[in-house]
């Protein structure tokens, strides 16, 4: 089951990278000079960053009723979130890159983001300090235009009408290809109607929530120096099998929920505070040609060239849908409207 749902998460979000190196992007991206890198992969990945966080910040709760002490649900769910068309697409000419990098043609500047076009980006030409030509690279092109994001959780009823969620599955290694991936998070929330009418009929269920997971990714690289190019100088480290990059995912969701159970049907709406935040960096050693010489390429080593640190997604959320009681089984569905559009949906069973 672990490897499974780790499976998903891993070909759904970071099979891009994997396609990107197939068609000479992200490693290609990695050879434009690690500030230029940063800035393509970072402009490239946003509607992945900011779907990911959404889907990170989805599904904690369908109802604002807490369980009684050491009831539980275990559930699966599915959030897909919407990328506007402002997302989809951006310009090279306009994310602040060096002259080192430039478009090979000046009419055509408009990449697709991971969730944009389905067709190659622009044609990038790579040139050295002296303004000699070292290379060239397609943008990557889109791969989805939503980003979805499965979840698992497990939710025990405490005291004091409080539950407790827990997120979680161990760093499972799916293949060399894929790489490895993990999760783990935390969510609480209590039943606040609770403390105010205890004797008293209880029209609704209100209750305030927190949650907070968080995901890592590494996989292996091996970016090695373009065809005939030599060391710029002998202090050019030639070692390039420490290379992998690795990612780390975070989404915090703070919510009023209200809802109302109707026999075995439970309505409810909530309204968030949601932030995500996003750490992405290249490890190990890599080789970016760098001169050209009377035709003769060189290249110099860097360390950790790339390194992506953002809040990629912060704001207002508002989540519709209801719970789905029958005997000991559950159904989930819900729809959200915030910087990014999602919906929800799973199974689950407890008491």
């Amino acid at each position: 089951m672990k490897k499974l749902y780790a499976l998903i998460i891993a070909g759904t979000f970071f099979i891009g990278i994997q396609k990107s190196q197939a068609q000479d992007g992200f490693d290609q991206l990695i050879k434009s000079s690690p500030a230029d890198a940063t800035k393509l992969v970072s402009a490239y990945g946003l509607p992945l960053f900011k779907g990911f966080g959404t889907g990170l910040n989805s599904g904690w709760n369908n109802t604002a009723k807490t369980k009684k002490l050491l009831h539980f649900d275990l559930r699966i769910t599915a959030a897909i979130a919407m990328v506007p068309n402002s997302d989809k697409s951006f310009d090279v000419t306009k994310i602040g890159l060096s002259n080192h990098v430039v478009p090979t043609s000046a009419s055509n500047t408009i990449a697709p983001t991971f969730a944009g076009s389905k067709l190659a980006g622009p044609n990038m030409t790579i040139k050295d300090d002296n303004g000699n030509t070292v290379g060239n690279f397609d943008m990557p092109k889109g791969l989805i235009s939503v980003i979805p994001a499965p979840n698992i959780q497990l939710t025990v009823g405490l005291v004091h009408n409080t539950d407790i969620t827990i997120r979680a599955i161990p760093t499972t290694k799916i293949s060399g290809d894929i790489g490895s991936v993990g999760m783990i998070g935390f969510g609480i929330k209590h039943d606040i109607i609770q403390d105010f009418a205890k004797k008293l009929p209880k029209p609704f269920d209100l209750a305030i929530a927190f949650g907070y997971n968080k995901l890592t990714y590494k996989k292996d690289l091996n970016v090695k120096p373009d065809a005939g190019a030599l060391p710029l100088n002998a202090s050019q480290s030639s070692d390039f099998s420490n290379q992998r990059i690795e990612g780390h995912f975070s989404g915090v969701n703070v919510s009023a929920i209200l809802s109302k159970k109707l026999a075995v049907f439970t309505p409810f709406i909530s309204v968030a505070y949601q932030t995500a935040s996003t750490d992405i960096a290249a490890i190990g050693n890599y080789p970016v040609t760098s001169n050209a010489i009377a035709g003769q390429k060189f290249y110099t080593t860097y360390n950790n060239p790339v390194t992506i640190n953002q809040n990629s997604l912060s704001g207002l959320r508002t989540d519709l849908g209801f719970q789905l009681n029958l005997a000991i089984f559950r159904v989930y569905v819900s729809g959200s409207l915030g910087e990014y559009k999602s919906v929800n949906g799973g199974i689950g069973f407890g008491f």
